[in-house]
């Protein structure tokens, strides 16, 4: 049985309490991203993804996800442990030496849920693609879905990928963007504006939505149902979800300083006192 938003929301902020104590523990890390994405993720996996029981690489019989911008991996971590995929405890491992929970996940580590390495921004997409290729050449209906940061379009391969896409008519993937507007040296429009990414997509013949509350769970779910109504059609699809960095703590929220910075023990204290959970902490 799905969750129910209650259950979503109660699970995104312990998602939240996860994402800061870990960065917290090894003064390292990147909240801000992690925290924008955590409804989308926590709702990705606990909601609207296929998946089946236990991990392999394959993913044959289920819906598979990428994850592309793999700075934001506390968020991911957190979101597989709570969804199964490992123990919650080893969160606590989080970027240690030879822990399987690195900085940016790899694949080399064996950790249930990463399917590839993401440390280098701009090839998730690549990827992606021929996992969906894969799909169709097995005859499996399932849905290959993505996760890109708006900052890293700005790589060139995110382009040759998009156009590689459409061309070859790859409809059963879902590539979101996650639009927050900002990136570790300051606003995507400072430092390389890309104009309108809608209009983009759209001129390499893909159908884009949006989803303008991104940080709202229902929002997210109708928003994606509508997304993956409109895979099978002969195009890519791409949402545009928008959300503010650092969600959930409002001194990191509408600055790009929390990008990839750790909190002290007082801020530490603070955020946790704003996310509140009955849920246990690892």
């Amino acid at each position: 049985m799905k969750p129910n938003t209650q259950q979503l929301n109660d699970l995104t902020i312990q998602v939240r309490r996860d994402i800061l104590r870990m960065v917290h523990a090894v003064n390292s890390g990147h909240p801000g991203g992690s925290l924008g994405c955590t409804e989308f993720l926590v709702t990705l996996y606990q909601y609207l993804m296929d998946r089946k029981e236990g991990f392999d690489m394959d993913g044959i019989g289920e819906d598979v996800f990428f994850l592309s911008n793999g700075h934001i991996s506390p968020v991911f971590y957190s979101v597989l442990a709570r969804s199964g995929y490992f123990p919650v405890a080893e969160l606590a491992t989080f970027r240690l030496l030879n822990s399987r929970l690195q900085g940016h996940p790899t694949t080399h580590e064996g950790l249930p849920g990463i399917r590839m390495a993401s440390g280098s921004l701009g090839q998730g997409l690549s990827v992606a693609l021929g996992a969906a290729q894969a799909k169709k050449l097995n005859g499996d209906a399932h849905i290959v879905y993505t996760l890109h940061g708006d900052g890293e379009l700005q790589e060139g391969q995110n382009w040759e990928a998009i156009m590689y896409a459409s061309a070859k008519n790859v409809d059963n993937l879902i590539a979101t963007i996650d639009v927050n507007g900002k990136q570790i040296d300051g606003t995507t429009d400072e430092v390389l504006n890309m104009g309108s990414l809608k209009a983009k997509f759209e001129a390499f013949d893909w159908d884009v939505l949006e989803i303008k509350e991104g940080n709202n769970i229902e929002a997210i779910i109708a928003g994606m149902t509508e997304a993956k109504a409109k895979t099978g059609k002969g195009k890519p699809v791409c949402v545009l979800l928008y959300t503010e960095m650092g969600n959930g703590v409002d001194f990191m929220m509408h600055t790009h300083a929390w990008h990839g910075k750790a909190p002290n023990d007082a801020q530490l204290e603070n955020a946790l006192a704003q996310n509140s959970s009955t849920l246990a902490d690892y």
